[in-house]
């Protein structure tokens, strides 16, 4: 058994963990995800991190999973706390002290995801249904529509406040079809800022819920690899 706290992306909406959750559950795990009011324009990088933290409770069995612009939460908790891993799933992944705000042209997002847009003769201009809902399956694309919650402006020009990523086992979950943050894109960025390679793996930019049985596979490989018996 195994147990894992889930940071979401931007919105901090648990929902987005809802499926993984049951599938974890179902082979024996114990996962709680957070749920970030990041709507609120009072909180921000540091309140999320602290609620993540509150989460974890000081277990350093947990394995921390973030995905999207939760993975500017993940290494500030992973510098407060001991953690059996990281997990990051299709991550807008920071330098130390870097803003989200920053991130963006840092990268090179835009540019990458309207090339890539481009080279499959999609439209390039930025929507939720082409970039994020499109291999959901309709009951799912239906509720990601109607479920959000857009972000505040607040965290966007907040430093992420850690000095380097943690010494422990750590892994890149990216999704081959992910239109926000491609597959080549994704290879650069973590190369560069993690010196790795991620792994790839079938679906788009919400793969707890277009993927949960195989992100579940992944985080239980994830186990094995690190030689930390579930």
């Amino acid at each position: 058994m195994a147990r894992f706290v889930l940071i979401p992306g931007a919105g901090g909406n648990a929902w987005l963990w809802h499926l993984l959750v049951a599938e974890l559950e179902r082979r024996g795990h114990e996962a709680i995800a957070v749920d970030i009011l990041e709507d609120d324009p009072r909180l921000g990088l540091e309140e999320y991190a602290q609620q993540v933290l509150d989460a974890v409770a000081g277990d350093p069995e947990t394995v921390l999973v973030a995905q999207s612009l939760g993975a500017f939460t993940a290494p500030v908790v992973a510098e407060r706390t001991p953690l059996r891993g990281l997990v990051l799933v299709n991550p807008m992944t920071p330098l130390p002290g870097e803003t989200p705000g920053q991130w963006w042209a840092a990268t090179g997002q835009q540019e990458a995801r309207e090339a890539a847009d481009r080279a499959a003769g999609r439209d390039p201009e930025m929507t939720e249904d082409t970039h994020f809902y499109h291999d959901l399956p309709d009951a799912l694309r239906e509720a990601a529509g109607k479920g959000g919650r857009a972000p505040s402006a607040t965290p966007f020009g907040q430093a992420c406040e850690f000095t380097a990523w943690p010494a422990i086992p750590l892994k890149v979950l990216v999704g081959r079809d992910d239109r926000f943050f491609p597959l080549g894109f994704q290879q650069r960025v973590v190369a560069e800022r993690l010196g790795t390679a991620p792994e790839a793996m079938s679906g788009g930019h919400l793969l707890p819920l277009s993927r949960p049985a195989e992100l579940a596979d992944r985080l239980e490989n994830f186990l094995s690899e690190a030689h930390v018996s579930a």
